[in-house]
């Protein structure tokens, strides 16, 4: 939990700062800070009095990107994508209520988004978020549907309705998609994709800016070659492999 903590947008943090993101008491926050010191999880300032992440964690994320098997077989298809549509191409897995970037691949557009590995982004408003809920075992999609009600009560029946609808769209089209609702003035399509040992779901998707990737080209043609690349890589759901053709 402390480790989470950390973020682009907060990459120093002091321990009170870390006791009120975490709810633990500021002495616990103290030990656990000064352990992971040590461990070089964490560096501390003594200028400004904070910790920011060390270089343990970023060997610790080196060490599981690249033992990631389908990242390896997906990146030329990524690259080749996002070079024949100028767009963003990446590669995501969820990690409690978010899902974290875990290759990202863009193609020569000179607008870009500003997300590259490690990026974390919230799975409910996210078209990659929606397909890998979408995809998950009933049992785990239910756990994380209630989870996400609590967190966000107010919205709880659009949440259900956005799901339901991602999950319709895949079983339609073999991807799901998220129009300016995500994030304003950037489109996504986005397809669930399990690894080569079928245990862990994946989302890719692809995203761009809307008036460079209006929704005619997202569903026309870059939906259905994602849904493709999925498929081919072993989709979620093969029963309608017949209808997206290779």
């Amino acid at each position: 939990d402390i480790l989470r903590c950390f973020t682009p947008e907060s990459p120093a943090l002091a321990n009170q700062s870390i006791a009120e993101r975490t709810g633990l008491p500021k002495p616990t926050v103290s030990r656990l800070t000064h352990t992971l010191c040590e461990l070089e999880y964490l560096s501390f300032s003594q200028r400004s009095g904070a910790y920011h992440l060390g270089p343990g964690v970023l060997a610790l994320g080196y060490a599981t990107i690249a033992s990631l098997e389908m990242r390896e077989h997906l990146r030329p298809y990524m690259e080749t994508l996002a070079d024949m549509a100028n767009v963003t191409v990446a590669l995501g897995a969820r990690d409690r209520l978010d899902v974290i970037y875990l290759d990202v691949c863009r193609g020569r557009q000179t607008v870009t988004l500003s997300r590259n590995v490690g990026s974390r982004l919230p799975i409910a408003k996210t078209a990659i978020g929606r397909a890998i809920l979408a995809a998950l075992p009933e049992i785990e999609q239910r756990f994380l549907i209630e989870a996400l009600q609590k967190d966000d009560p107010e919205n709880a029946a659009d949440l259900e309705r956005t799901i339901r609808t991602a999950r319709d769209e895949i079983d339609r089209q073999g991807f799901c998609t998220s129009l300016g609702d995500g994030q304003p003035d950037v489109n996504a399509v986005a397809a669930p994709i399990r690894s080569l040992d079928g245990e862990q779901v994946y989302g890719l998707n692809v995203s761009g800016p809307a008036f460079m990737v209006p929704r005619d080209l997202l569903l026309q043609e870059l939906g259905p070659r994602l849904a493709r690349v999925a498929r081919h890589l072993g989709g979620p759901d093969m029963k309608h492999r017949e209808n997206w053709g290779i």
